[in-house]
């Protein structure tokens, strides 16, 4: 029985880093959706000075503020990831459905790039 659960332990392991390695191409069909409402979760002047087409801008100390209706698609991106990740589970643990994290901004590859 022990060996199952090692053996089962690797396939799972292996399947999370495959199915991983696709994530930045999801996530990516998923923003070009003229649907998905992107936020930047950044401060306005990082904002300023770049970010995704479409997303709006706010900070993640405001996130419990925002006023989107619960099954919207909603990704969210910063800098580095950590500040986005907080937003993501944030919107999540605020009843949000459909939340995406995209981690650093770096990770948007446009269709056309």
């Amino acid at each position: 029985m022990e060996s199952f659960k090692i053996k089962f332990l690797i396939l799972l392991s292996m399947l999370l880093i495959i199915t991983g390695c696709n994530n930045n191409n999801d996530i990516n069909s998923i923003i070009e959706d003229k649907n998905t409402i992107i936020i930047d979760v950044r401060t306005e002047e990082e904002y300023n000075e770049r970010h995704i087409d479409r997303a709006i801008n706010i900070p993640v100390d405001n996130i419990q503020n925002i006023k989107i209706k619960k099954n919207k698609t909603i990704v969210v991106y910063c800098r580095s990831g950590v500040r986005s990740k907080k937003a993501y589970d944030m919107l999540l643990s605020m009843g949000y459905t459909d939340v995406h994290d995209l981690g650093s901004i770096d990770n948007y590859k446009k269709e056309n790039d």
